[in-house]
């Protein structure tokens, strides 16, 4: 990504899904269906999906399930060409953003135990290790334990004041599609 580029994140739309699919299909050994997308974004109350996009190209995207009172994010994927760019953390930040705007309390993941690149974005926003799931990943790549990762503190000031100021760090400009910011935005 260059300075000039900007990153918009807007919600994920069946338009997304088959590039979508296309950066799973790169960065995960066993990467989500089309049935599953679909069946997400069906699921409006249930779940919500954010792209980030470069123009018209998606290159990156992830999904939260709400588990009243805590959100579950289940899915952050960037194309391998955009890595280490700082898309990740936009689509971090914009759903830690929704899941504020929806009243949520708390957030959790589960990530690879061998994703430290991952786990560094998560405590950067606050989420901490609680526990494992002994081989959670059970997929061509083999079995691996997952770090279970909670952020509990999504509702104050000093949540808001970290994503904001992550942001501010990031490379290049990005902004969040308001409809992601909305309490009951649609997927």
């Amino acid at each position: 990504m260059t300075a000039a580029e900007a990153i918009t994140v807007l919600p994920m739309r069946r338009r997304h899904i088959r590039a979508v699919m296309d950066i799973d299909a790169h960065v995960y050994p066993q990467p989500w269906s089309r049935q599953l997308y679909l069946d997400s974004l069906a699921d409006e109350a249930g779940r919500f999906h954010v792209v980030a996009v470069s123009g018209r190209a998606v290159v990156g995207h992830g999904g939260l399930l709400f588990v009243e009172p805590d959100a579950h994010l289940t899915t952050v994927a960037v194309g391998p060409d955009r890595q280490g760019a700082g898309i990740g953390s936009r689509v971090v930040a914009a759903l830690v953003r929704h899941s504020i705007a929806r009243g949520l309390e708390a957030m959790t993941l589960e990530v690879r135990a061998s994703n430290r690149a991952a786990q560094a974005v998560y405590r950067r926003f606050g989420f901490a290790p609680v526990g494992t799931r002994p081989r959670y990943y059970r997929d061509r790549a083999g079995q691996e334990d997952a770090i279970i990762m909670w952020l509990h503190d999504i509702q104050t000031a000093s949540c808001a004041a970290r994503v904001d100021r992550i942001e501010a760090e990031l490379p290049g400009s990005g902004e969040v599609a308001p409809s992601v910011l909305a309490a009951g935005a649609r997927s």
